[in-house]
């Protein structure tokens, strides 16, 4: 099949990355999967399977989010835990076992209004009949100097993934939402003490859970303050505060620093082309079909609630069958 799009010759146009298509195959998939997590890779393993040619375009962080977690201690299977990195590569390797195409590229756009789809990156262009987003959402971050070192190393974006790690030790929350006192509430469980410190002297949390939080013992408050530092050898043992109102700084001993001041999900790239939330979550809907038909979510990009790398291979697997029966119906129409 030859289909010119925007310049690009799709049948002349070879895939790159890890995996290269053989002689004499185009650049049109049954499925294109846009996202290479937990949801992405489940994904690609099911459709795989079911004999659909499908196509992983990773985005240039294969693996996602799990690819700078230092160790998973709550994915099952794995009885004395597995790091981030070795469980996406399994997956990775997995997938590819069943015929999945890799490709490491950044989907720069789409155009989901007319079908085939056309999926775009940086260096080519592919049609698919079906499509999964599964781009993840990307934790909002501090924006200061030291926050990359200590990323796995003390410093967390996820309460849940991590708390465990930190029995008996004093803990830094930072934020004011739902998020930052859930994770708060969540960490007394193994913390000595937590502090959450917030840049205001209010908080946008709901009421119920202020309540919760300021009943709590062992959660204390520090208002009108923002993180400028994070010290330790190798890793977090302290934090530098600064009041806003005085400039004020001081130091807080600190054995693990979680960060929760929201997500964004990666879906620029697909305003426009299907229904998005105010905060930028695709919107789905019978499971996980969005508002385009052939087009399905699965994973953080639209599960804003749990963020776990189960839950994202739950979507997947969910995605996958899916597409396979939307597939199978369409077809044989």
């Amino acid at each position: 099949m030859t289909l010119s799009v925007d310049g690009f010759d799709i049948e002349k146009t070879n895939v790159k990355g890890n995996h290269t298509p053989s002689n004499g195959e185009d650049n049109h998939f049954d499925v294109v999967i846009i996202g290479s997590g937990p949801a992405g890779y489940t994904a690609s393993i099911y459709t795989s399977r079911a004999k659909l040619r499908t196509l992983v375009i990773s985005g240039s962080l294969p693996g996602g989010q799990l690819m700078t977690t230092t160790e998973v201690e709550n994915y099952p299977g794995f009885p004395n835990g597995i790091n981030g990195p070795e469980l996406m590569m399994y997956m990775q390797e997995q997938s590819e076992r069943f015929g999945t195409t890799m490709l490491i590229d950044e989907v720069t756009r789409v155009d989901f209004n007319s079908k085939p789809f056309k999926i775009f990156t940086g260096s080519s262009a592919y049609t698919s009949d079906s499509v999964l987003i599964s781009t993840g959402a990307t934790p909002r971050k501090l924006g200061i100097k030291s926050e990359q070192e200590f990323s796995g190393k003390g410093l967390s974006y996820c309460a849940t993934c991590d708390g465990p790690f930190f029995k008996n030790q004093d803990i830094v929350v930072v934020g004011g939402g739902d998020t930052a006192l859930e994770e708060a509430t969540f960490l007394t469980k193994f913390g000595k003490t937590v502090k959450v410190v917030h840049r205001r002297d209010n908080l946008r949390a709901s009421k119920i859970l202020q309540e919760r939080a300021f009943e709590n013992p062992k959660i204390e408050f520090i208002w009108n303050s923002s993180i400028m530092n994070v010290k330790g050898d190798k890793k977090v043992s302290s934090v530098v505060i600064k009041n806003t109102n005085t400039d004020e700084e001081k130091n807080l001993e600190a054995g693990g620093l979680f960060v929760a001041i929201g997500h964004e999900p990666n879906t620029a790239v697909f305003k426009g082309q299907v229904d998005l939330d105010e905060k930028g979550y695709v919107l789905v809907k019978n499971g996980t079909r969005t508002n385009i038909e052939g087009v399905f979510a699965a994973g953080d990009v639209h599960d804003f609630k749990y963020r776990q790398a189960i839950t994202a291979a739950g979507f997947g697997c969910m995605a996958a069958l899916d597409i396979e029966k939307w597939l199978s119906e369409k077809r044989s129409r």
